[in-house]
C-alpha cells in the first residue's frame, strides 16, 4: 500500500510527514477543540496498529489543532453512551483497543500536548512514549464528575507515573493539572515553553527515527511489560467505568456538564 492512500480514510486525523521516517497525526477538529465524536473515537483506536504495520514509519508526534490538545468524547456520544447498549458496549471496545493498541505499537511515539487535555486524547497523550507539554497546558480526567469510574486509562499508567496518592488525589476530585505541575509529578516527560512545542516535539521525534529501531523498540516492549502487568486492573477499571453510563449518576453528571452546574448526586446510592 502506497503512503499515500495507507490513511487517506481518516477524517478525524490529518497525517504529514514533517521529517524523514517520522510521521506526525494532528487531531484536526479545532472549531470543537478537537472533541472526539464517534468516528474520531474510533480512528484513534484504530490508527496504531496501522502504523506498527507500516514499513515506512520509525516515530510518530500526535498534536492537536487550534487551542487544544483534545477536549475529548462529544456530549452527543455520551448521551448515545447513556441510552444505548450498543453504542456503550462498541465504545468500550474501542476505549480498550485505544490502550492496548498503543502498548503495542512498537514505533516510538511523542506527544506535543497543549490547552486542554481530556478524555481519549489524554489517554494518547500519557500512555505516549514521550510525553510533552506546554507550561500552560491543562491536563484533566473528568470521569467522577461525570458520574462514572476512572477507567479509561488512568488505573494503568497514573499511579506508575505520579504515584498512588496523587492519582487518587486527581483521579478522584478531577483535580487539574498544568503543564508544569504534571511534568513537577512525573506525569509527562518534559515541559516546554508554548512557542518552543512543536519544534521540541520533531527534535526527539528525529532523534528516536535516526536512532536504532530494533533497540528502541524492543526497550519500548520490555518497559510496556509494566503496563502489560497492569492489564487486569486496566479491565477492571474500564469495565466499572462502563457500568456506570446509563446509571442516574452519568446521567446527572451530562446534565450537569451541558447546563454548566455543579452536578447533584444521590448519596444514598447503593454500592
Amino acid at each position: 500500500m502506497s503512503q499515500k492512500n495507507r490513511y487517506q480514510n481518516y477524517t478525524a486525523i490529518e497525517f504529514d510527514y514533517p521529517a524523514e521516517r517520522v510521521l506526525r497525526l494532528t487531531l484536526n477538529c479545532p472549531e470543537r477543540m478537537n472533541a472526539l465524536d464517534s468516528q474520531g473515537h474510533q480512528e484513534l483506536a484504530d490508527v496504531w496498529r496501522e502504523i506498527d504495520s507500516d514499513p515506512n514509519v520509525s516515530a510518530v508526534i500526535l498534536r492537536g489543532a487550534g487551542r487544544a490538545f483534545s477536549a475529548g468524547g462529544d456530549f452527543k456520544m455520551l448521551e448515545q453512551m447513556n441510552e444505548d447498549f450498543k453504542v456503550k458496549t462498541r465504545v468500550w471496545r474501542e476505549a480498550r483497543d485505544l490502550v492496548y493498541n498503543i502498548i503495542n505499537c512498537s514505533k516510538p511515539i511523542v506527544s506535543a500536548i497543549h490547552g486542554p487535555a481530556v478524555g481519549a486524547g489524554l489517554v494518547a497523550a500519557l500512555l505516549a512514549d514521550i510525553s510533552i507539554a506546554t507550561k500552560t497546558a491543562r491536563i484533566v480526567d473528568g470521569h467522577t464528575k461525570l458520574g462514572v469510574a476512572a477507567g479509561d486509562h488512568a488505573a494503568i499508567i497514573w499511579p506508575l507515573l505520579c504515584g498512588m496518592a496523587k492519582a487518587k488525589y486527581h483521579l478522584m476530585l478531577c483535580e487539574p493539572l498544568s503543564g508544569e505541575q504534571a511534568e513537577s509529578l512525573g506525569l509527562v516527560s518534559l515541559c516546554v515553553e508554548e512557542d518552543e512545542l512543536q519544534e521540541k516535539s520533531l527534535e526527539i521525534a528525529q532523534r528516536l527515527a535516526a536512532g536504532a529501531p530494533a533497540a528502541l523498540r524492543w526497550t519500548k516492549y520490555a518497559l510496556n511489560n509494566w503496563l502489560r502487568q497492569a492489564g487486569p486492573i486496566f479491565d477492571a477499571s474500564l469495565a466499572l467505568e462502563f457500568m456506570g453510563f446509563g446509571s442516574p449518576e452519568a446521567k446527572e453528571g451530562l446534565s450537569a456538564m451541558l447546563g454548566k452546574r455543579a452536578p447533584n448526586f444521590d448519596q444514598d446510592m447503593p454500592v
